[in-house]
């Protein structure tokens, strides 16, 4: 129980930071502002799904197209690029700052283990963000209500879970590179090039070739990201997002531990 409640303590200590810093509540308003622009620019411009499908039935020509799981798509696609940018940026002050304020080394010499301290902040900062993807589901309540046929709420499940699997997985990364920097700046940057890189990787599969390729293509974020936007569930998808956030925290604790060490 004294772990749990410590993770709790490091959680509400970190979450109240968010809620009260400028800057995330900034990186929000413009996450809410650019996902409102193109979920009115899928849906309702003349470019936009329903458009193109009544402009197909206006031609007498036959529609086979799923409107509802199209625009799903299209916009947690664009959700998902977006959310590759904005995760950089709420991970860089997790470590960074407490090397700046020098308080870093309370936690690199205090009794309570080094991953039950990356745990709670990886759980604040998750919860941030998921405060964050809240409108998303007015946006869904607007464009599914009176949908024929009916939404698949598995869709919608898994859509959910996979954003929100992938931003785990960055966060936990970035988690990492924050503690190896007292440079917010520069830990924002590095976690934007490793998540890109990471993102890209079934391109650098592809370029292999072969069973190798396929290995290193499996581990895209991004690919496993679009499969779960699919409504696809599929065990080794989510034991690679679990193993970047299992990887992140140990990485963590490894480097606050050498801190600790140092210190000695």
């Amino acid at each position: 129980m004294t772990i749990i409640n410590n993770i709790i303590a490091i959680l509400q200590k970190e979450l109240q930071s968010y809620f009260a810093s400028p800057l995330a509540f900034s990186v929000a308003g413009i996450f809410w502002f650019i996902s409102g622009l193109f979920f009115i620019f899928i849906l309702l411009s003349d470019q936009g799904v329903i458009q193109n499908v009544a402009v197909q039935e206006q031609m007498g020509n036959p529609v086979s197209i799923d409107v509802v799981y199209e625009f799903m798509q299209i916009f947690f696609g664009v959700i998902g690029s977006l959310t590759i940018f904005i995760l950089p940026i709420l991970s860089m002050g997790l470590y960074a700052e407490e090397r700046k304020r020098g308080t870093i080394e309370l936690l690199a010499t205090s009794p309570i283990f080094n991953w039950v301290v990356a745990l709670g902040k990886l759980l604040a900062v998750l919860l941030f963000f998921i405060t964050m993807i809240m409108p998303i589901l007015l946006y869904e309540a607007i464009a599914f209500q009176g949908a024929t046929p009916p939404v698949n709420p598995q869709v919608i499940i898994l859509a959910h879970l996979g954003l929100i699997l992938m931003a785990a997985s960055i966060l936990s990364l970035g988690m990492f590179i924050s503690s190896l920097t007292d440079s917010t700046i520069f830990s924002a940057i590095m976690t934007f090039i490793l998540v890109i890189f990471i993102s890209i990787l079934d391109g650098i599969g592809n370029l292999f070739g072969g069973q190798l390729g396929e290995i290193i293509a499996h581990f895209s974020i991004l690919r496993i990201y679009e499969t779960f936007v699919k409504g696809i569930f599929e065990t080794s998808n989510l034991i690679v997002f679990l193993s970047y956030i299992i990887l992140g925290l140990f990485l963590t604790s490894q480097s606050i531990e050498t801190l600790r060490f140092t210190r000695k």
